[in-house]
């Protein structure tokens, strides 16, 4: 913190001297108020952040053609700040401005196109929207591809958010493909001690006992049925009762989360933002379910339920 204290003194020094010596259009001066935003923002200190890019964005836009790369850059910047407030519509609204100019100005394999996707999939995988952050992560996978080579610490980053992403999509065992590939670049080409690798590894615990977890609840119910089926007779009750377990399942595993509490001990909080995920997952279990009853099945399940 003392050294972004000292950067803060320093830029503000220099654009006390710009503003006297330049017009106040001049890039020079954009340049400056850019700088200063930055470290306002890994300050943590957002609104600071936003007044700074805001007047650096003011400059640029003046000076600047409308389609130029660094106008891009100064949305993006803006987008980034907001993003970290937490603000993801706005975050997205400027990121993709941002795209927009990119894919106007640069060639289709440049690495700074392929930041800009990445950085509205962050926005959408922040937002929970993971099948769309998906879309934009491969995009940025597909060109880091071709643009660095295979062992790049950039390419690790893109496996990575992909992993973590189908992570979220509940898709572990593509998760753990991701993120194995994500680790195995970076134990290459980052020093041992690395905090990346470290973060990588506990992504892939995380996964792993996702798969455990997961393994040994269908080994549970897959017993739990077999048994509802030799008791029930019929195969309507028995997946009836496999749905319902698979649901109350569903909703312990993905509507709560743990939470510490300054005791040490762990709460479980409702976590809203996973609903369209839990009612996803239900749906496509019950849709397996109905596939698997049999034409009889099926007229059992209408003749108990009677006619609407």
């Amino acid at each position: 913190m003392g050294d972004y204290s000292k950067a803060v003194e320093f830029y503000k020094k220099t654009i006390k001297i710009k503003e006297k010596a330049l017009s106040p259009d001049d890039p020079d001066l954009a340049l400056s108020y850019n700088n200063i935003g930055g470290v306002y923002n890994n300050m943590g200190d957002y609104s600071k952040a936003l007044e700074f890019y805001e007047k650096s964005h003011q400059i640029g836009e003046k000076a600047l053609p409308p389609n130029h790369p660094g106008l891009a850059t100064s949305y993006n910047n803006i987008g980034g700040v907001y993003n970290n407030m937490g603000d993801y519509s706005k975050a997205l609204e400027f990121y993709e401005k941002a795209h927009k100019i990119f894919e106007k100005a640069l060639p289709p394999n440049h690495p700074d196109l392929a930041t800009s996707y990445n950085n509205i999939g962050l926005v959408y995988d922040n937002m929970g929207d993971y099948s769309k952050a998906l879309e934009f992560y491969e995009k940025d996978l597909e060109i880091t591809k071709k643009a660095l080579p295979p062992n790049h610490p950039d390419l690790a980053y893109s496996y990575n958010n992909i992993g973590m992403a189908y992570s979220g999509k509940g898709d572990y065992s593509k998760a753990l493909s991701f993120l194995e590939k994500a680790l195995s670049i970076r134990q290459k080409s980052l020093p041992s001690t690395h905090p990346l690798i470290e973060d990588t590894k506990d992504n892939i615990d995380y996964v792993k006992k996702k798969i455990t977890r997961q393994q040994g609840f269908y080994d549970q119910y897959s017993s739990s049925y077999s048994d509802s089926h030799y008791w029930h007779g019929n195969n309507s009750n028995s997946y009836d009762f496999y749905g319902s377990t698979f649901i109350s399942y569903t909703f312990k595993t993905k509507w709560f989360y743990p939470t510490s509490l300054p005791d040490g001990e762990i709460a479980y909080t409702p976590n809203e933002e996973n609903y369209d995920s839990i009612v996803n997952d239900i749906t496509l279990e019950l849709n397996d379910i109905a596939l698997e009853l049999s034409d009889d099945d099926i007229t059992d399940v209408y003749e108990a339920g009677g006619d609407d």
